[in-house]
């Protein structure tokens, strides 16, 4: 399991010292306890899922990227170089991200799949994504490769 990746990692970071990686990973284990928060009901006190552990640390990583930008755009490389970094030891957990020829290729049958022909379908087609791809892929860019292949 990822948690157990995560918490495996977090142990090894303290070992080596090296507090770059034991700061965000210890950031990705309190956003991790956060969500296991909101998600619980009184008939489940399970924590998440991996997939949706995977969401959660993609959305860290688009957060970030956000940061850079900002910070590049007030002459703050320093803060900016802190983001990357971060985001360097979150992409550690994720799975190998897919590139755009997978991408178009998953969206191909997912659409098939759903039977999509009309922008209405889109949202049927980004949930089966997000279904089965979860943390492997950018849905900022399946989003508009689903746009496009539906309205053109």
């Amino acid at each position: 399991m990822l948690r157990d990746k995560l918490n495996d990692a977090m142990k090894e970071a303290m070992r080596a010292r090296d507090q770059a990686a034991l700061g965000t990973i210890r950031l990705i284990l309190a956003k991790l306890k956060d969500v296991d928060i909101a998600a619980r009901t009184e008939a489940s006190r399970e924590g998440v899922a991996d997939d949706k552990i995977l969401s959660m640390m993609q959305g860290m990583i688009k957060q970030r990227n956000e940061s850079i930008v900002l910070y590049e755009k007030g002459n703050r490389a320093d803060l900016a170089d802190k983001e990357k970094a971060e985001i360097a030891v979150i992409e550690r957990f994720l799975p190998k991200q897919m590139d755009e020829a997978a991408v178009e290729a998953a969206v191909r049958e997912a659409m098939a799949t759903a039977g999509a022909t009309t922008i209405k379908d889109m949202g049927g087609v980004m949930a089966a994504l997000k279904a089965k791809y979860a943390g492997q892929m950018d849905f900022a860019k399946a989003s508009a490769a689903v746009k496009k292949m539906l309205s053109g």
